[in-house]
């Protein structure tokens, strides 16, 4: 095992679980159509108990993917969450919204009442996703940063390495279309993803769920592909953050993820894949009503493709995290990663990655063993 080799191994776990968060994040496209579907208060309260089983996967996979970025690529994590500060408190405060939202709708002495907590859990549907596609998006757009590494052994300096540019501290980022495309993007996926998990998971006759969902999975499936091709389009055709692995530095390639997806065919493939598992799980749940796989067919499309585009950011001598206000600050694998020494304690680690899968997968199956009902939810256990 090379150095090279253990950057581009946890560069490809990094991503992995980003993936998993991007499907996970069908809880809050879920939550977003509370109102929406459930057109009376049990059967808004069906919708909140079904995706109420799932929320602590989501949360777990947002804390671990930030946990091994710290592990793996530490100056990425003191460079964005430290100095994009703004955008993540806002992305987690609304975690927590949604944490406090599922915990206190229904509890006694709930003064604010329970709509308040549904509709905390809509803004949670709404700002998680598009706020993270708009913060993954920065990986291709770049971001606005400076890193002096000579910091660190300057006496006379504070020994803080790297520094957001201005004084926004991330909330830039929200100022570049193409970063609200893929948040959008994002948004309607989950939205896509929370509607199939509805129809998969509630069985309730009061509750048409196909007849329900058609028209907000329409409606998210055009919107969705509208802004996912132009996205696309957009990095495949646009300059791209290269660097020379021999000395560094870093430069502008025209084409370079278009490059990065031709030279790295498999990836190409992988890519088509994803995409057109995405399309037959929305097709074939769109025109087969007691069809219900589809959420699981859409959700491994999604994991697949955006696993694709996070490593089109960092494999084949590519910035990862891209700064515009210095070039030569741009995050790399090689200038950015721990210790050789470090990735591979954490290699061995990561050997237990498969068991803890495998308890995911048995904890999934056994919350699932039945569909949710309206009797279900009439007891104290429920949300």
């Amino acid at each position: 095992m090379t150095y090279a080799f253990l950057q581009h191994y946890w560069c490809f776990v990094v991503a992995l679980l980003a993936a998993l968060l991007v499907f996970l994040m069908f809880v809050q496209g879920a939550n977003s159509l509370i109102f929406s579907l459930g057109r009376n208060a049990d059967e808004r309260r069906l919708i909140v108990n079904a995706t109420g089983r799932k929320w602590e996967f989501t949360f777990t996979t947002l804390v671990t993917f930030g946990g091994a970025f710290f592990a793996s690529y530490p100056l990425f994590y003191s460079t964005s969450f430290g100095g994009a500060y703004w955008l993540w408190m806002i992305i987690l405060f609304s975690f927590v919204l949604q944490a406090v939202s599922y915990e206190f709708q229904n509890k006694m002495g709930n003064l604010l009442g329970t709509k308040t907590f549904q509709w905390l859990l809509v803004l949670n549907g709404i700002l998680g996703p598009l706020l993270l596609g708009g913060a993954v998006a920065t990986f291709f757009t770049g971001s606005n940063f400076i890193v002096e590494r000579n910091n660190i052994v300057d006496p006379l300096t504070t020994p803080i390495i790297s520094h957001w540019a201005n004084a926004s501290h991330g909330l830039d980022a929200l100022l570049n279309p193409w970063n609200i495309v893929l948040g959008l993007a994002v948004f309607f996926l989950a939205r896509i993803l929370g509607c199939l998990y509805i129809h998969n998971r509630v069985d309730d006759k009061l509750l048409d769920k196909h007849d329900r969902i058609i028209r907000p999975l329409w409606s998210s499936t055009i919107l969705f592909l509208g802004f996912f091709l132009a996205f696309l389009g957009h990095i495949l055709t646009c300059d791209g953050y290269a660097y020379d692995p021999a000395t560094g530095v870093i430069f502008m390639e025209p084409y370079k993820y278009l490059h990065n997806l031709l030279e790295m065919w498999p990836l190409l493939g992988l890519l088509l894949v994803g995409v057109v598992l995405v399309l037959f799980g929305i097709l074939r749940s769109l025109t087969r009503k007691e069809w219900k796989r589809g959420f699981w067919i859409v959700g491994l499309g999604t994991v697949i493709t955006v696993l694709v585009l996070l490593l089109l950011t960092a494999w084949n001598n590519t910035a990862y995290y891209p700064s515009t206000a210095d070039l030569q600050s741009s995050l790399t694998m090689q200038n950015s990663s721990s210790s050789e020494f470090t990735l591979r304690t954490m290699f061995y680690v990561s050997l237990l990655i498969p068991f803890v899968l495998a308890y995911i997968v048995y904890a999934w199956r056994a919350i699932d063993k039945k569909q949710i009902t309206q009797d279900e939810i009439n007891n104290d256990h429920a949300y």
